[in-house]
């Protein structure tokens, strides 16, 4: 696939996202009630993972959910509802942007140690090391030999924190050109709302072809087995944000069932208690 920071991308081949149907919607009743049922029982794995409950209580592997997607795709809003029922105990949000003089003085993947979960923990990450085969790619942070280079590094770096036993979720989050410039023109008449733009969201909306180029060659390149990427429709921030966490309930099963550990029932009845915890 051509790449190079500033590439021209005219044409472009049709990828995995020209497959998400982002006309998928739900209703204000539907995101209620499938979001109820899902907080519940993410609350209900995340007390079991950290130990907290059970007839013989023990510590679960470290869960990791990072979040990548256009500007304004609705990752805060995703990120507010996976961990808005947890405990802020037992969970971590960490925020990626520009790396500093200080980080920069370091591997492209020593900033991101430290807020990695351990066994019985669980973090959010809003945006991760892949900015950069994307933004350090796109606007020439890092040379072609540093991003090329990176596609290894960063298998190598998730293939050992799965094996050591992480639950690594990675969200895409989609959205369609239209839908963006709405929300961009959304935050600018709103005062609460104005500061999460800036000229740079701008200057990034007029490279989208190069973005996709540099996205499309990312999902090829690092979704696997271990460590596969889930794609979210992002055009209804209801529907993404019931997948969101949807999803992180999957993969934490899954993750138990793959390791041969148990997956925690849930106790009937316990869907009328959401909100009380």
């Amino acid at each position: 696939m051509p790449g190079g920071p500033g590439a021209v991308q005219s044409g472009r081949v049709a990828g995995r996202l020209d497959t998400l149907d982002l006309g998928l919607r739900l209703s204000r009743a539907q995101e209620a009630e499938r979001l109820t049922a899902a907080q519940t029982r993410l609350v209900w794995l995340r007390l079991s993972l950290g130990g907290q409950i059970g007839d013989e209580p023990a510590i679960g592997p470290p869960v990791c959910v990072i979040f990548e997607g256009w500007d304004a795709s609705g990752k805060g809003g995703c990120i507010k509802r996976l961990v808005a029922p947890l405990d802020p105990r037992h969970v971590r949000v960490a925020s990626f942007a520009a790396p500093t003089y200080d980080e920069k003085r370091h591997h492209f993947l020593w900033r991101f140690w430290p807020m990695l979960p351990g066994w019985g923990g669980m973090a959010v990450l809003d945006r991760s090391w892949y900015g950069r085969v994307l933004v350090e790619r796109v606007e020439g942070f890092a040379t072609e030999e540093q991003w090329r280079r990176a596609y290894d590094e960063i298998l190598e770096f998730e293939r050992t924190l799965v094996a050591e036993g992480m639950i690594l979720v990675k969200f895409w989050l989609h959205l369609s050109e239209g839908e963006q410039l709405r929300r961009f023109e959304r935050r600018r008449l709103d005062p609460l709302k104005h500061w999460k733009l800036t000229d740079e969201d701008w200057r990034n909306r007029e490279k989208r072809g190069t973005y996709e180029v540099a996205v499309e060659e990312m999902l090829d390149r690092t979704d696997t087995q271990f460590a596969p990427w889930s794609l979210v429709e992002g055009d209804s921030k209801r529907w993404a944000r019931v997948k969101v966490v949807e999803t992180v309930i999957d993969a934490i099963d899954r993750g138990l069932r793959d390791r041969g550990l148990t997956v925690p029932p849930q106790p009937p009845g316990l869907e009328k208690r959401a909100g009380t915890w």
